[in-house]
């Protein structure tokens, strides 16, 4: 019975402990998810480096001009851009102008007081026809006076002696109302026409008999706006004031408020 027992015992202790290869296939296995577990993690810390960087798009395509404009484009430039200036003829006509033909001519209503509808300048150029570029330098002369783009005027017939057939250009016009049309009237009063060489004054044989005026200018010089070296040659032009006055004497009248220099009467 004795050596039962202790071989029970001897048994018992060897189940309890586990043996040497368990044990090291124990560890092994740790050491393994341990291992795996190490190198996961810096792949999952790795992952955000190997982000793409932002694309930066190629010099001139579409992607790059828009984001050269949004860089170029000033923060505050609808807040510095002033408006123009009102057009001080305009103030003039409503202050002074309506109150003095009312009180002179006797009209009862504002309404009755003329003013200026438009302000044509037109430049014929028969010479179109046989020179290409003389088109272009009077479209260009033109729209340094007015600031306004002009059109083309064609031939309406055909005319054998002139050597024009219908369609073909002939000159070129511009028509200004409105805020543009009292800027060009002050600047071509006071700066305009006393460039004139020897001026005495603009005769008063301009009317038509319906209270429009037209004069001529034989130079486009004289306009501040033309610089005389980049002309090709000297041009004339037609200035038509267009009013709603249905007398000469009224349209005179009011014109010389404005500041027009008609040659006086004797």
């Amino acid at each position: 019975m004795p050596d039962n027992e202790e071989e029970i015992e001897q048994s018992d202790q060897e189940a309890a402990e586990p043996s040497a290869e368990e044990t090291s296939e124990t560890v092994a296995a740790v050491t393994e998810s341990t291992a795996s577990e190490a190198t996961e993690a810096p792949a999952e810390e790795a992952a955000p480096a190997r982000r793409r960087a932002a694309r930066t798009p190629r010099a001139g395509t579409r992607a790059a001009r828009g984001a050269t404009a949004v860089a170029d484009a000033p923060g505050d430039a609808s807040a510095e851009a002033e408006p123009p200036p009102p057009p001080r003829m305009r103030d003039l006509y409503r202050e002074e102008i309506v109150p003095t033909m009312m009180r002179e001519f006797g009209f009862t209503n504002p309404m009755q007081v003329p003013r200026i509808q438009k302000i044509v300048l037109n430049i014929g150029l028969g010479e179109a026809l046989t020179n290409g570029r003389a088109m272009e330098s009077a479209t260009g002369d033109l729209t340094a006076i007015t600031g306004q783009k002009p059109i083309i005027t064609r031939a309406r017939k055909s005319i054998a002696g002139f050597k024009v057939r219908e369609g073909n250009p002939i000159g070129t016009c511009v028509t200004l109302r409105g805020t543009r049309m009292y800027h060009f009237l002050e600047r071509f009063i006071n700066m305009s026409l006393p460039r004139i060489r020897d001026f005495r004054g603009i005769p008063r044989r301009g009317f038509d008999g319906r209270g429009n005026f037209s004069m001529g200018i034989r130079e486009q010089i004289i306009f501040p706006e033309i610089d005389y070296n980049n002309i090709d040659r000297i041009r004339g032009l037609q200035v038509t004031i267009t009013t709603t006055a249905q007398d000469d004497a009224v349209a005179t009248r009011m014109l010389e408020l404005y500041g027009m220099p008609f040659v006086r009467e004797v």
